[in-house]
């Protein structure tokens, strides 16, 4: 083989060399694009799976705390009924006060189905996330002496503290602690 001929065979095999490159690199960035794509679409499908458990999660949440409204509204009628079963102890005998008892029992009945339930705080310690304090007197400190209104609770959620009496210290331990 001649000098030329070889320039010439050396010149094709660069050709087809840099043909060869040219055609790679559109598969490489075509196969870089499908994978940025499928990676895309594993995150939106995991972006909806995330968004879909978020919507059922408030809806659930929705639907057990729909009737708060109504309970809280409730509340000021179950005191009423409480001041007037507290007040008719002298009329026990009376098939009126039995009547009474029976609706406030029936209806606490059907509030606590639903989820309402009663905070104890008489003797218990003070709790500011579930009790309002609204009197202080001598007493054990940071101790609920008396429960002025009832608080109470829907599933987890407060629907209203409990008004209480809240003990500061008596003036007698505190002379003998000294």
């Amino acid at each position: 083989m001649s000098e030329k001929e070889k320039q010439v065979k050396q010149e094709e095999e660069q050709i087809t060399e840099e043909d060869q490159c040219e055609e790679e690199q559109p598969v490489l960035a075509d196969k870089e694009q499908a994978e940025q794509y499928l990676a895309n679409w594993q995150r939106a499908q995991a972006d909806f799976a995330n968004f879909k458990k978020r919507t059922e999660q408030d809806r659930a949440e929705f639907s057990k705390f729909a009737n708060s409204v109504l309970m809280c509204s409730l509340l000021s009628v179950i005191d009423d009924f409480e001041r007037a079963l507290e007040t008719s102890s002298e009329a026990v005998g009376s098939g009126w006060v039995e009547g009474i008892e029976l609706i406030y029992r029936k209806m606490m009945t059907e509030l606590e189905s639903q989820g309402l339930s009663r905070i104890e705080a008489e003797g218990q310690d003070f709790d500011p996330n579930f009790h309002q304090a609204v009197l202080y007197e001598e007493g054990k400190e940071g101790q609920v002496i008396e429960e002025l209104q009832k608080g109470y609770m829907l599933h987890d959620r407060l629907l209203r503290p409990t008004m209480v009496k809240v003990g500061k210290g008596n003036q007698d331990t505190s002379k003998e602690d000294k």
